[in-house]
């Protein structure tokens, strides 16, 4: 069968517990680790953070034997039905997927509450500067902390000119999505150099009032 791998040679796979049907992670693969998933049976993925192969399991034990390998109607995405030996999410969970968004039974107006409450910079701050301090395997964040601020302001760089491509389009729903990855790599810089979100507001808040008084002083 010819899958299609994308542009950086891996696909998507969906890993399902083959006893309950319950979906344990979605992770990635490679040719190379695809092969190796089948040849040993055992899951084997690419780690797009380490950029490495990565068998599950191999360190924490938390391994998974396979039962199946499907793959979607255009060939670029796979379900593996897994036997899990232990939890499959890092976290202990039984599966990576637990963080609660929507439940057709919450309201409409709990659900814009959730969204407008539960999220705040300073918070996403926090969960950045812990990953720096407290590094978890498999977290992206405590990766680009592990590879330093050339590799930080490279994805800046980069993702400054994912954000410019999009308006460029004037693709709306890109570009929201594009200045969103742009901000949480310049929050990762600001942790790095010791920048809090209250400096960067004071900054701004000082901004204003200079604005403002100019203004005043032009209209007078």
């Amino acid at each position: 069968m010819n899958l299609k791998f994308d542009e950086k040679g891996l696909i998507p796979a969906i890993v399902q517990d083959h006893n309950t049907g319950q979906v344990l992670t979605l992770a990635y693969m490679n040719k190379e680790s695809l092969e190796i998933t089948i040849k040993e049976g055992m899951t084997c993925f690419w780690s797009r953070s380490r950029n490495e192969l990565w068998r599950k399991g191999a360190a924490s034990g938390n391994c998974q034997k396979v039962v199946s390998i499907k793959a979607d109607c255009d060939k670029d995405a796979l379900v593996i039905e897994v036997i899990k030996n232990g939890p499959a999410c890092h976290t202990g969970k039984e599966s990576c997927f637990f963080n609660e968004i929507f439940d057709e039974d919450r309201s409409k107006t709990d659900r814009e509450s959730y969204l407008e409450n539960e999220f705040s910079w300073q918070d996403l701050y926090k969960i950045i500067s812990q990953r720096r301090k407290n590094p978890r395997e498999g977290s992206y964040t405590s990766y680009l902390f592990e590879m330093g601020m050339e590799k930080i302001l490279k994805k800046i760089g980069e993702e400054s000119t994912e954000v410019i491509i999009a308006a460029g389009k004037k693709d709306k729903e890109e570009t929201v999505y594009e200045i969103a990855d742009l901000a949480y790599h310049v929050m990762v810089m600001m942790s790095e150099m010791g920048i809090e979100p209250k400096e960067i507001t004071a900054e701004l808040a000082e901004r204003h009032v200079i604005d403002k008084k100019k203004k005043q002083e032009r209209m007078g």
